[in-house]
């Protein structure tokens, strides 16, 4: 069986990439119903498809890890794209010592952590350099699942995507170092790192400007910017590589970086092609790495990986990020947060196979010259062989470091994947089931029924550019945001944390419909409501926008804005009544019949559902918020 398989997947690679897509989609779907880090079941995928076909064979070597650098680069060009500084003008200080100070803390830490685990003093050093990274490939699928608080979240983004380059250009340079002859080690490191630095700086500002003139210019045509940014960040992703080994991710970086910081333009068409890019390489990457890696390899080396990760987790992490925080302008809460929150992703992984071919190489290289000297009786044959049987031995324990950053990504990704959600939501900063409701609008009877909901004990957030309707949400108690709920701060500043539902409730039909459109991809689409607009019923289908530029419609039954509003200043009252056995759902359909609009269903555990017409109502232990008919002198349901 496994001949016939070996044989199928050489004689047809497509097959083999056509499968790893298949399976890192199904991963990662299944990874989202179980609320689970997605990163966990693509290495686990991975690994398991390693055991059965050997991706070296397949591809070829060379090809594979081509590929695997290519899409690095696209994953980090992509991640870099949302780091807006706006986001963080109030966490400056915090962000700039994340990605600095606590690299070079953390640095020497985690060298030391790996000597003690067994692993070689110089490779030692080379991890320390390798692994400060975390990166955006795990980072942007935890904060996707907790939603925290827009500080938090940023802290997370700028170091997941900043810090990559950073640990790929360090162990860069102490790879010079161990493999390199001539010049000192210092030397050889100083200027690497200025030439990194200059090239990387220099090639993506210039390039990100005339980027940046095409498209004020409207040189590209809309159709294109998404595939034209992506070529030339490739180009220039391997332009700079070639220029000064690993200085790519830094150049791309910065690219991102400035097009994203550029007020000028507009990059949504272009961030929305690279995110399904970024999904699809992520999972096809964490599978061919998972791939890579032998079961034999992973037993012999999981006792020293579970001193290494214990280290990491317990020592180095905490160490690291309290005292280069210490002071700074984030809180204790968040400081304790990103004190356990460090898991290593794509970078760690490539970079570490890739650094393991390398030092191989050298040593071939290193030993063909020592042969060579010593048929020609060099005077430094000696020297040379000595090297070489160095380089030799050294290679071959660089071969034993992929294993162990693999199962350091998977210890990592898996301790703070699962367990950073309980912390989280214990500091405050986060959860894991967000049941919150966003409202998109201040209208009097939306401000009834945040109350209601809060009153429950449903974290309520109001957004409105119309004052008045911003000052009596505040009077009320409820948490508020004043400003347009399309605008480009507000989208940034907006904090998400504890929201999971998402009300386009204005007055304005086709901003409801564009608030929904433009906020699904935060809440995703079955959480994401509006009213139904004015047009649907009257108008004919080719005088009303299509079904699919609306999100789904709130309430039961489903009404207008002017229709509720009408009600409620006729003077329909929300109100909150408890289903249970002596008041049930039939006998409240009973008693209100088609007077009542159902707006939300809360459970005593707190879950909340936006009501809709196939909801229905259940018969008990639940708390219906509606716009029901003023009271009357006998009582209508219970309050609770």
């Amino acid at each position: 069986m496994d001949g016939l398989l070996d044989t199928l997947t050489a004689a047809m690679p497509a097959s083999y990439l056509a499968g790893i897509v298949l399976i890192a989609a199904l991963a990662q779907l299944l990874a989202w119903h179980l609320k689970i880090p997605s990163i966990l079941v693509l290495l686990i995928a991975g690994f398991g498809l390693g055991t059965v076909i050997d991706a070296v064979s397949v591809v070829g070597q060379d090809v594979l890890y081509a590929g695997v650098s290519l899409t690095v680069g696209i994953i980090l060009f992509e991640g870099s794209l949302s780091l807006k500084i706006q986001q963080v003008r109030d966490l400056g200080q915090s962000v700039l010592r994340l990605c600095t100070l606590t690299v070079v803390i953390a640095a020497p830490l985690i060298a030391l952590s790996a000597w003690v685990a067994g692993v070689e003093p110089r490779l030692a050093v080379l991890l320390g350099a390798l692994l400060v990274v975390t990166g955006p490939t795990v980072i942007n699928p935890i904060v996707r699942q907790l939603r925290p608080t827009r500080r938090t979240a940023a802290l997370l983004r700028w170091e997941g995507i900043v810090v990559d380059p950073i640990g790929a250009v360090l162990a860069t340079l102490v790879l010079q170092a161990i493999v390199g002859a001539g010049s000192s080690p210092l030397e050889a490191a100083a200027r690497g790192l200025l030439v990194t630095v200059i090239l990387g700086v220099g090639l993506g500002i210039g390039v990100g400007h005339l980027l940046r003139m095409a498209m004020v210019r409207h040189l590209i045509p809309d159709f294109l910017q998404g595939v034209f940014f992506l070529a030339v960040a490739l180009a220039v992703f391997v332009a700079s590589n070639m220029v000064a080994a690993e200085s790519g991710l830094l150049t791309i970086t910065v690219l991102g970086v400035y097009l994203a910081n550029s007020p000028d333009i507009h990059l949504h068409r272009v961030v929305e092609f690279k995110e399904h890019l970024q999904v699809l390489f992520v999972g096809s990457l964490f599978i061919l790495l998972g791939g890579l890696v032998s079961w034999e390899q992973i037993v012999e080396i999981a006792p020293e990986a579970a001193i290494f990760i214990a280290l990491l987790v317990l020592v180095v992490r905490p160490v690291s990020v309290y005292l280069s925080l210490r002071g700074s302008d984030s809180d204790v809460r968040e400081r304790t947060l990103l004190a356990f929150m460090a898991p290593r992703g794509i970078v760690a992984a490539a970079v570490t196979s890739i650094f393991a071919i390398e030092i191989g190489h050298r040593a071939q290289e290193v030993s063909a010259a020592a042969r060579a000297a010593r048929a020609s009786g060099a005077a430094d044959a000696d020297a040379l062989t000595a090297r070489a049987e160095d380089l030799t031995g050294l290679a071959g324990q660089a071969q034993g470091l992929v294993p162990l950053v693999f199962l350091v990504v998977v210890g990592t990704v898996a301790i703070y994947g699962l367990g950073v959600g309980r912390l989280a939501e214990r500091l405050g900063l986060a959860s894991t089931s967000p049941q919150g409701v966003l409202f998109a609008g201040s209208a009097p009877w939306v401000i009834d029924a945040g109350e209601q909901l809060k009153e429950l004990g449903v974290p309520v957030r109001v957004v409105s550019h119309v004052y008045t309707g911003i000052r009596a949400a505040r009077q009320r108690g409820l948490e508020t945001y004043y400003g347009h709920i399309l605008s480009d701060i507000t989208s940034d500043e907006l904090d998400p944390s504890g929201m999971g539902h998402l009300l386009a409730v204005t007055a304005d039909d086709e901003m409801n419909s564009t608030v929904a459109r433009e906020y699904s991809s935060l809440f995703g689409s079955a959480h994401t409501y509006q009213l139904r607009r004015a047009d649907t019923s009257a108008a004919s289908s080719k005088r009303r926008p299509s079904d699919h530029l609306a999100a789904r419609l709130a309430f039961d039954p489903p009404l207008t804005f002017d229709e509720i509003s009408q009600r409620h200043e006729d003077g329909m009252q929300v109100r909150r009544t408890r289903l249970s056995k002596e008041f049930t759902g039939e006998d409240f359909a009973e008693r209100y019949g088609d007077d009542a609009v159902v707006l939300f269903l809360v459970t005593p555990s707190g879950k909340v559902t936006v009501a809709r017409e196939e909801t229905g109502l259940p018969e008990t232990a639940t708390h219906v918020v509606a716009l029901l008919p003023r009271r009357t002198p006998e009582g209508n349901g219970t309050q609770a």
